[in-house]
């Protein structure tokens, strides 16, 4: 028998996150209904997803055995950073085995989440829409949310106006679409350097511009993926960032040399770049690394040094917005870029509001999105058992909060919002699920 909608609670989003949730309320006997927008799983994984962000070419930067759900591993035959081809079929499989299908409605966008009350245990009112059908609403006992955190472009704006076309690199798909073109890559964060390694096979010229400077990681380290190699000691970060940066050099030399400012941070306070060819296609004259944009003119775009090029295309690189449209920013406490949440998951307000994948830290995996949902799992069971545990994560998740930094002294971007340290996260999240029966 299915629980009434009052007793369950409503699953946003069927990506690695959601499936994370799905997985664990499940496991856990927490009912609950799930809602995608698409017709299948795997999030932003599925390129078929109209609002994937993947492009042809697209593997992940972390190596699968630092990235894949623990329960679940990935198959010996799956390439060492699997393609977004894989990571489908791989996530496909883990809804398979654990039946997690037939916990979700599919094609059903979430259009509104709002509580019925201001009571800390309020239900909550949820309108949905199931293809071109007429919305509907129904009470669920809470939320969960996870919708994922690259899906809404963030577009920068520029000083002038171009004759030519400006572009995202949500729109970017194959490097085919930029054959016989002029191209100007904004950006040399992960997806733009992907891209432009692309690119220089078919595009006319590739140019990419950047503001601040980069740690470039190789993929492969003495053979292993990088993210393998090392990590067995804890090191204070001040050593930790002069030993890795260190080590670095030896590996990929100093960007600087092609154009590249000097980083004015430290190892780690940004998202390190995992590509071991952008150096190389740089260093063979294929892209050159132009300063910030000062204004656009026409096909012209005049930089701050003073020179200037023209372009038929612009593909900027800019990252990603937090984007939860079907709630109130206040609801989730929203203060400047980002939610401010207890762990990253809970909202202090709410009993039962929670967001899972709103967090990113080198290294973090999928795995550790799953410890998050095992401890949203226990909880909200906990909860319903009126159990002490669940008393004291509500005293906890009222403040303040827990210093997720690890040391380090992230920078003060957009991107870097909910940025947290790897190992005192996931310590964090652990902790605080294990205070929980299981």
């Amino acid at each position: 028998m299915t629980a009434p909608t009052e007793q369950q609670i409503a699953l946003i989003g069927a990506g690695p996150s959601g499936l994370a949730g799905a997985r664990c309320l499940q496991k856990h006997g927490v009912p609950f209904q799930g809602f995608e927008a698409h017709g299948d799983v795997g999030g932003l994984w599925n390129i078929h997803n109209p609002r994937s962000t993947v492009y042809e070419s697209a593997h992940l930067i972390s190596s699968k055995r630092m990235t894949e759900f623990l329960e679940f591993p990935m198959g010996e035959g799956v390439a060492d950073y699997p393609s977004h081809r894989e990571l489908l079929d791989y996530f496909r499989a883990f809804a398979d085995h654990f039946g997690l299908r037939q916990h979700y409605r599919f094609h059903t966008r979430v259009l509104q989440a709002e509580p019925v009350s201001d009571a800390p245990d309020t239900l909550w009112r949820l309108t949905t829409q199931t293809g071109d059908a007429e919305p509907q609403t129904a009470l669920y006992k809470g939320v969960v949310v996870a919708n994922g955190t690259l899906a809404e472009p963030n577009i920068p704006r520029f000083e002038g106006s171009f004759s030519g076309e400006i572009w995202h690199t949500a729109q970017y798909k194959s490097a085919t679409q930029l054959a016989g073109k002029r191209v100007l890559i904004v950006g040399a964060g992960n997806s733009g350097c992907d891209i432009a390694v692309d690119a220089v096979h078919h595009a006319r010229s590739i140019d990419i511009s950047v503001r601040r400077g980069y740690y470039f990681v190789p993929k492969y380290v003495f053979g292993k993926p990088a993210d393998s190699v090392g990590g067995k000691l804890s090191l204070p970060p001040w050593l930790k960032q002069r030993i890795d940066s260190t080590i670095l050099q030896w590996f990929t030399g100093d960007p600087v040399r092609f154009g590249f400012p000097k980083p004015d941070y430290l190892m780690y306070e940004s998202h390190p770049v995992v590509n071991s060819l952008i150096l190389y296609h740089i260093g063979h004259g294929d892209v050159a690394v132009r300063p910030d944009i000062a204004r656009l003119d026409g096909p012209t775009v005049h930089f701050k040094d003073g020179s200037a090029r023209d372009y038929d295309l612009i593909l900027t690189a800019t990252g990603y917005k937090l984007h939860y449209p079907f709630l109130d920013h206040a609801l989730l406490n929203w203060q400047g870029m980002a939610p401010r949440l207890y762990l990253n998951i809970f909202a202090p307000r709410f009993d039962r509001l929670a967001v899972l994948g709103m967090v990113e830290a080198s290294g973090l995996g999928w795995q550790g999105r799953y410890e998050q949902a095992e401890l949203v799992a226990r909880y909200l069971k906990a909860l319903d058992a009126g159990a002490p545990q669940a008393a004291a994560l509500k005293a906890a998740k009222a403040g303040p909060p827990p210093d997720l930094s690890g040391g380090y002294r992230y920078l003060k971007l957009e991107r870097m919002a909910y940025y947290v340290h790897k190992g005192t996260y996931r310590k964090a999240v652990r902790e605080a699920a294990d205070a929980f029966p299981q």
